[in-house]
């Protein structure tokens, strides 16, 4: 555990002080639990949640609060999304000895973190707060959830949810608290006094997190780029990006921001697009939409993860029945088209290449303003295009031919890791690019016995190369 920082004398402190005593005291009867004891837990915990009815009122309580996404986007995160988390990782040893490397005569022991503070955002605070803690007990941690005060409520009635089916099987409720009364003082005091900050939120809070002297797991901006290119199945990829770009009305990060095009399906691919909801702004709209959703250079919250009419209504234009999300043909990268940037709506800025080298510059010409390190993903049938794109550009995940927003955090038809959790490695000033899970939350003692036969350390001539030794003298 980390050390014991010193305490403000603030208010703040001293509640945030109180909190992390509580945390502290629940971890410690759980410091020696077993597999059987944490897994039966973190199962009790997701039942309390994501049974239907209790669901379903999670999904309503957490629109009609936070005012962000929609019901069936946010239903399918507590009952769906939860359910693969829990899957994904119950199998998983995480008590006592989780590997061995027989040749190399190590054992690695798995080890408790201690009190895990974690930060929830107002996009995704349905699920974020449940894929955290089953995280945390699975490592043998407690954890304290700081919520956004836009989704406090829903943070709160989901901790109790989670604290009650704790109880009821026999453990402290204590392994879960949630911060009932948020504040940017008391988010900052959880993070100096936890023993390990997961955070995920805006930019200026992960970069708090990581100023906050705590050992910290951070995310890096999202601003996914997507590829589709002359050997797609065009209805197959106008249908996913419509499913990405819609899902939970962009709330999440992951939702296709730019999609580009090869010239040779451009028309074809746009009236598929079209078809699928799109429409497409241009000329006095696109500048009406641009000074909607930027307002000083920032980037409107009135506008987040709202439905595609109200954001039209807002700039001053309607939008034909059926339309579910906007179409914006761009050409340039950086802060002189804002529309490169993320956008987190149902706004998709639409770009044109003639081949693959050209996306792959378009893409990191895109992330190197925003986004760069988070995912890009591509819909093709030509390896070596995608190889290509997942080699030459600076993302922590490529997806191909899957819907970005529902996949790239892990999902059915994939082997990714589910979390809301994604590290974007240093490309985004980030401490890993994982798809951040329960392996993070543990610290693992390496216990290394005696080779049977020690190494030997080779010649100079096969250790060098002779042409070395020559060459350098």
């Amino acid at each position: 555990m980390a050390l014991a920082p010193t305490l403000n004398d603030t208010p703040e402190a001293r509640e945030v002080a109180e909190l992390i005593a509580r945390s502290r005291a629940a971890q410690a009867q759980i410091e020696n639990a077993t597999q059987e004891q944490v897994d039966r837990w973190i199962r009790g915990m997701v039942w309390a949640v994501a049974k239907e009815s209790t669901a379903e009122m999670i999904a309503q309580h957490t629109v009609d609060e936070s005012q962000l996404g929609n019901y069936d986007g946010k239903y399918l995160k507590i009952f769906r999304k939860t359910r693969a988390a829990l899957m994904d990782i119950i199998n998983d040893k995480s008590v006592g000895v989780i590997e061995e490397d027989k040749e190399r005569c190590i054992v690695k022991i798995a080890k408790p973190v201690g009190v895990i503070g974690a930060l929830s955002p107002s996009t995704n605070p349905e699920a974020t707060p449940v894929i955290k803690s089953i995280c945390a007990v699975k490592g043998r941690n407690s954890i304290i959830i700081a919520p956004h005060p836009r989704a406090k409520i829903t943070n709160a009635i989901i901790c109790n949810l989670m604290r009650d089916a704790l109880v009821k099987m026999g453990a402290p409720a204590d392994l879960v608290i949630p911060i009932e009364t948020p504040s940017v003082e008391k988010t900052n005091e959880l993070m100096r006094q936890c023993d390990r900050v997961l955070a995920t939120g805006g930019g200026p809070m992960v970069h708090a997190a990581y100023s906050s002297g705590t050992p910290a797991l951070g995310v890096g901006v999202g601003n996914a780029v997507i590829t589709v290119d002359d050997t797609a199945d065009l209805d197959e990829a106008a249908e996913k990006i419509r499913i990405s770009k819609t899902l939970d009305l962009a709330a999440s990060c992951s939702s296709d921001n730019s999609v580009i095009l090869f010239d040779s399906i451009y028309d074809a691919m746009l009236e598929k697009l079209k078809h699928q909801g799109g429409y497409v702004v241009e000329g006095e709209e696109k500048v009406k939409l641009q000074n909607t959703i930027w307002v000083n250079g920032a980037l409107n919250a009135n506008i987040v993860a709202q439905p595609a009419e109200k954001i039209a209504g807002m700039a001053g234009f309607g939008l034909p029945e059926g339309k579910t999300f906007l179409i914006v043909p761009e050409t340039g990268t950086g802060p002189d088209y804002p529309f490169s940037g993320e956008k987190l709506s149902v706004t998709m800025t639409l770009y044109r290449a003639k081949d693959i080298d050209e996306a792959i510059a378009l893409t990191n010409a895109i992330q190197a303003y925003q986004g760069r390190g988070h995912s890009c993903g591509i819909y093709s049938y030509n390896d070596e295009n995608i190889m290509k794109l997942a080699t030459q550009t600076f993302t922590s995940r490529v997806m191909v031919n899957q819907p970005q927003a529902p996949s790239n955090s892990g999902n059915l038809w994939n082997g990714m890791p589910q979390t809301f959790s994604l590290g974007c490695g240093s490309w985004g000033g980030n401490a890993t690019n994982n798809n951040i899970s329960w392996r993070d939350l543990v610290n693992l003692t390496w216990v290394s016995r005696n080779l049977p036969q020690p190494k030997v350390i080779p010649s100079d001539e096969e250790l060098f190369g002779k042409d070395i030794i020559e060459l350098i003298g």
